[in-house]
């Protein structure tokens, strides 16, 4: 087995690849073949000492998905076999004393039970590309916000795999999806994907995008933000464009931190509410299993489509975090073992 060791918080030179026998997998494990790792910002942000209640301290192996083939199952599992497709669950990875067990690896031994029937629509370099995305969107809109048919949502960074798979989940709702990016070469890129769900994009930079939305949605506003920028002058201007009564959730902390006018929230009844992902996992499986079923019924009938601008050997990592932190990509990253 090969897997990646941050040695130290820092750069991507601070992590190395090591080689160890493969773990046989214990009575009610399995040990699965990786054939994709699903790169999310959080592995660059765990790899620089700004993620610890994930990480640890190091040594650590960084990443939160993957998925593969079952190559050897322990002596009481009897609903997995050898040979079949698996996405290891959002719960996999684990942190064990002060590191993390994380999925930059070629084969990863898990319980059974965190491991899901992948459907045949899922190729095997997007096994590991999954989870994060879907679930988080999934989560906050479906599961915390009950979003309902003819809503809008306006959706920051709509290049990224969180964006493009929050559009998709507002499509099947019967929602209206504003997307947002600051990259005028992006939105020609970002219409021409077939993952492409987006009924509108608009340009922020160097414009005043709160006329963009009024207009769009004939004066009324966006009913939700599902943001990760959150902050300064950019959550002062998603206030502006709230309808009344409606909510920002705030997921990630990507923008720049300054003042912001809160006042408006009062006349519009309107909220600013924190998600993390951690919610729906640890509310019990019935939730996030209903989460997980959801999406993988979505990807078994082509209406979720996920899509990966890159792939990097996992020998590659170094590479692939700095391409990552370059922030040019659409969709999603991925490491093929």
């Amino acid at each position: 087995m090969k897997r990646v060791v941050v040695n130290a918080f820092g750069p991507p030179k601070v992590m190395t690849m090591v080689e160890e026998p493969s773990p046989p997998p214990g009575p009610d494990q399995v040990r699965v073949r990786v054939t994709s790792i699903g790169m999310n910002h959080a592995d660059l942000m765990a790899r620089m000492g700004q993620y610890r209640l994930l990480s640890g301290n190091p040594p650590f192996t960084p990443g939160l998905e993957a998925g593969g083939v079952i190559e050897a199952v322990g002596e009481t599992v009897t609903d997995r076999q050898i040979g079949q497709r698996v996405i290891l669950g959002p719960a996999a990875p684990r942190r064990s004393s002060d590191s993390m067990a994380g999925t930059y690896r070629t084969h990863f031994v898990c319980p059974a039970r965190e491991t899901w029937p992948a459907p045949d629509a899922i190729s095997d370099d997007q096994l590991g590309a999954i989870w994060l995305a879907y679930l988080t969107a999934w989560g906050c809109l479906v599961w915390k916000q009950d979003l309902r048919q003819g809503q809008t949502v306006t959706i920051p960074a709509a290049s990224s795999s969180v964006g493009l798979a929050a559009a998709q989940i507002v499509a099947k709702l019967g929602g209206t999806s504003i997307g947002l990016t600051t990259s005028a070469d992006k939105v020609d890129k970002i219409k021409a994907l077939p993952a492409c769900d987006f009924d509108h994009l608009i340009v922020t930079r160097d414009r005043d995008w709160a006329r963009d939305i009024k207009e769009l949605t004939g004066g009324h506003g966006t009913d939700v933000f599902f943001d990760p920028v959150a902050a300064g002058g950019y959550l002062d201007t998603e206030i502006r464009c709230l309808a009344s009564g409606g909510t920002i959730w705030l997921y990630g902390l990507l923008g720049e931190a300054g003042p912001v006018d809160l006042s408006p929230l009062i006349h519009k009844s309107a909220a600013i509410r924190g998600w993390m992902l951690f919610e729906l996992t640890s509310a019990g499986p019935d939730e996030y299993e209903r989460g997980c079923r959801h999406i993988l019924d979505g990807f078994a009938d082509g209406t979720y489509r996920q899509h990966i601008d890159r792939t990097f050997t996992l020998e590659d990592h170094r590479d692939a975090h700095e391409y990552m932190e370059q922030a040019r990509h659409i969709g999603k990253l991925v490491l093929v073992p």
